[in-house]
C-alpha cells in the first residue's frame, strides 16, 4: 500500500516539474531520466532481473531517440547538431548491445557519454 502511494507521489511530482519547466529545464529532465534509466539497469543486471533489465534500457533508449534526438534542429543546428545527432544514434546502439550481453561496461561508457553532454547542459542555465 505504501509502495502505491509512492509512487502515486514520484507521479504527481514528476508531472508538477515536467508542467513547470522551462524548455532548457525539460532537456535537462530528459537527461535525467535517461541516466536513472541506465542506472537501474546496472542494478538490474547485477541482481540478475533480466525483465527489468530490459525495461530499464527501453526506456533510457526510448528517451535518447524519442526525446534528446527529436529536440535537435538539424536544419539550423549546423555541426553541433549533427554530432549530437550520431552520437544518441551511438549511445542507443550500444545500449541494444548491452542489453544483449548484459554488459555493465558498455552501460557505463553509455552512461558517462550521456552525462558529459548532461553536465554541459547543466551549466548552460
Amino acid at each position: 500500500m505504501y509502495k502505491m502511494g509512492s509512487q502515486a507521489y514520484k507521479q504527481v511530482n514528476l508531472e508538477t516539474s515536467v508542467s513547470q519547466a522551462s524548455p532548457h529545464q525539460l532537456i535537462v529532465l530528459l537527461f535525467d531520466g535517461a541516466l536513472n534509466a541506465i542506472r537501474l539497469a546496472e542494478l538490474y543486471i547485477q541482481k540478475g532481473n533480466i525483465a527489468g533489465k530490459g525495461k530499464a534500457i527501453s526506456k533510457a533508449i526510448n528517451i535518447i531517440d524519442n526525446g534528446l534526438k527529436s529536440c535537435l534542429d538539424l536544419d539550423q543546428g549546423g555541426e553541433i547538431a549533427e554530432n549530437l545527432d550520431q552520437l544518441y544514434q551511438y549511445i542507443s546502439q550500444q545500449l541494444v548491445f548491452a542489453n544483449l550481453h548484459n554488459d555493465t561496461q558498455i552501460l557505463q561508457t553509455c552512461f558517462d557519454l550521456l552525462n558529459n553532454i548532461a553536465q554541459a547542459w547543466r551549466e548552460i542555465a
